[in-house]
C-alpha cells in the first residue's frame, strides 16, 4: 500500500482532514532521541516564517533549546518510517506510537 493511502486511512480513522504532507517538507526532530520509545509527534499550525509543522521526538522530552533539529521529511524513511502514515493529520493532532503496536492519537485544538 502506498504512503498516501496509509495517510488517508489514518486521517479517516481519527476523523481528521487530510492535509497533504510532502517528503520534501521539513520536520523538527530530536535526532539524539532516536532509538528510544515511545515515539511522540505533534503537528502545530505554521506561523510565518516557520516552515516546520511536525515536532517529533522519542522517549523523554527535553526543554533544551537545541532539542529539535530541522530535517527534510524524506529522511524519516530512514530514521522513523513508522511515523510517516500519521503526517497527513491536521494541525493540533498528537501521536504516540511504539514498537509494540501502542497507538494513541488525539486532537488538541489549542496546540499552537
Amino acid at each position: 500500500m502506498d504512503l498516501e493511502t496509509l495517510q488517508r486511512q489514518i486521517c479517516k480513522k481519527y476523523e481528521s482532514k487530510y492535509i497533504e504532507f510532502n517528503l520534501s517538507d521539513r520536520v523538527a526532530i530530536a535526532l539524539q532521541s532516536l532509538g528510544q520509545q515511545p515515539i511522540y509527534a505533534v503537528r502545530v499550525a505554521l506561523k510565518k516564517p516557520d516552515n516546520v509543522s511536525w515536532f517529533i521526538h522519542c522517549g523523554e522530552y527535553s526543554s533544551a533549546d537545541d532539542f529539535y533539529q530541522p530535517l527534510h521529511a524524506s529522511h524519516l524513511q530512514q530514521y522513523l518510517p513508522e511515523i510517516l502514515p500519521y503526517l497527513a493529520l491536521e494541525h493540533g493532532y498528537h501521536v504516540i506510537i511504539d514498537e509494540h503496536g501502542y497507538e494513541d492519537v488525539w486532537m488538541n485544538p489549542t496546540t499552537d
